[in-house]
């Protein structure tokens, strides 16, 4: 195996190896080799159309590059640490299999504009499958929405019960944040398809190129218009990132549900078996280790967002050594995304929802307290006045360890002399639910408009 750099001519001493080390790239960059051999390829045609390779160095550089993807699938390519990353790893087999035309592939390039290529390459990939996950995990809310749309549970805010809502429109509610998710993915996807290739080290390249070529043959929608800024931002990194990172805090709050709603204190939900684990101690517990580790997993995902971010913040023009440091946050980062995306479709088909305790709960908190001062409005009382009535029925109720649809008539007029025989209508939690019927309310009815309006988008997007 070689060892000299390619670079190593202008130097009177070897590297040492405490700085091979800290500065060798290819134990996580050779991740992106077969993209690096895609952008390798068509750089080659490239060059070839424009006269600058002869076509049986095209033709050498195409087998020879066959071969190696071949080796890098059965784990068979000799990854050295002397060669540094992964394009002089590649450059260097292909050198020794075809001789100089190996050599000849780097002309009008620079391992800056290389690499930059490669990244955006690999993730536009790995967009496109986060993008079809999501859509993924809608699909699974939105069938546990459709056999729960009418289960009524307790709505919170603070924590505290609040108003009834519907099992089926609490998920929808992921599903609308998740639907976003999606939005942002897919936009963010089209500045990270713009190819910097060309751009050379930082001020293009003297050979003539054609840009437009290469980006047709690689499939990029667009071409970085300046070779300084093509090799040294990250920005788009930082963009996934950030679609990332709130990608996954939304996944975050609804783990911290599931794990209060599997709780006994709620028992709203249960989880299949396979998503739990148990005490090495405690044998009657089952615990929801998934959604915890995805609470913690957020932390993580955050993480390399504020460090990507760090990264670029003090960074003149043009390419430096810090961007080494994109690679493995942004490449953690994909994976924890796609893995949660992956075990959360599972596993939301893996919830069996309880529908006597959600409703019990519903009838510990006064949830139909709004729907008795709405009550009082219709009937002419002015909100302000509607409020002050129904929390003094309220108090009673709560000294009597009683829900408002217990109190007896009398006492109800007690309150308010408004108040009729139809006041029960509103008191039970199915009367709040169908009364908010809507767009966008919690009306069982407009929950299953919302379902279908939902089942219809992923049938789009999917087609």
């Amino acid at each position: 195996m070689m060892t000299e750099k390619t670079w190593s001519g202008r130097f009177h001493e070897p590297v040492s190896e405490l700085v091979k080390q800290y500065t060798g790239s290819i134990d996580f960059d050779k991740r992106l080799a077969p993209w690096d051999i895609q952008g390798s390829l068509a750089h080659a045609q490239m060059l070839t159309e424009a006269g600058v390779l002869s076509a049986d160095d095209l033709a050498a550089i195409k087998q020879g590059m066959a071969e190696i993807l071949a080796e890098i699938k059965t784990g068979e390519l000799p990854w050295s640490l002397d060669l540094e990353d992964v394009h002089m790893n590649i450059e260097h087999r292909l050198t020794d299999k075809i001789g100089d035309a190996g050599k000849r592939l780097h002309t009008g390039r620079s391992r800056n504009d290389q690499v930059a290529t490669d990244i955006r390459l690999w993730l536009r990939d790995e967009i496109s499958e986060i993008a079809h996950l999501i859509q993924a995990v809608q699909s699974a809310l939105v069938d546990l929405a459709d056999a729960n749309h009418d289960v009524v549970m307790p709505g919170f805010t603070h924590m505290q019960v609040a108003q009834p809502v519907s099992f089926g429109h609490h998920m929808l509610a992921y599903v609308e944040m998740l639907g976003r998710d999606y939005e942002r993915m897919v936009d963010c996807r089209h500045r990270v398809n713009r190819m910097p290739l060309g751009a050379a080290a930082l001020a293009g390249t003297t050979y003539p190129i054609n840009r437009e070529t290469t980006a047709q043959l690689l499939g990029f929608e667009d071409i970085c218009q300046n070779s300084l800024d093509a090799v040294s931002d990250r920005d788009f990194a930082i963009e996934f990132t950030a679609a990332a990172s709130i990608l996954m805090i939304h996944f975050s709050r609804l783990s911290e549900e599931l794990i209060y709603w599997m709780s006994p204190r709620f028992a709203f939900i249960d989880i299949a078996d396979r998503f739990c684990t148990g005490s090495s101690i405690m044998p009657q517990k089952k615990n929801p280790d998934v959604p915890e580790l995805v609470r913690g997993k957020t932390g993580r995902v955050v993480g390399h967002l504020m460090g990507l971010i760090t990264l670029m913040k003090s960074q003149p023009l043009a390419y430096n050594k810090d961007n080494q440091e994109d690679k493995e946050p942004l490449f953690d980062t994909v994976d924890t995304l796609i893995d949660t995306l992956r075990i959360y479709a599972d596993m939301m088909r893996g919830v069996t929802v309880k529908p006597e305790n959600m409703r019990a709960a519903v009838m510990q908190g006064f949830a139909t307290a709004t729907d008795l001062a709405d009550y009082l409005v219709k009937k002419g009382l002015p909100f302000r006045d509607s409020h002050e009535v129904v929390a003094r029925a309220v108090r009673h109720a709560e000294d009597m360890k009683v829900d408002l649809s217990d109190l007896p008539l009398k006492t109800l007029q007690s309150f308010s002399n408004l108040i009729d025989e139809d006041v029960y209508q509103v008191l039970t939690p199915e009367g709040s639910l169908n009364a908010r019927n809507h767009l966008g309310g919690t009306a069982p009815a407009q929950v299953r408009a919302q379902i279908a309006r939902w089942r219809d988008v992923l049938s789009h997007h999917q087609a």
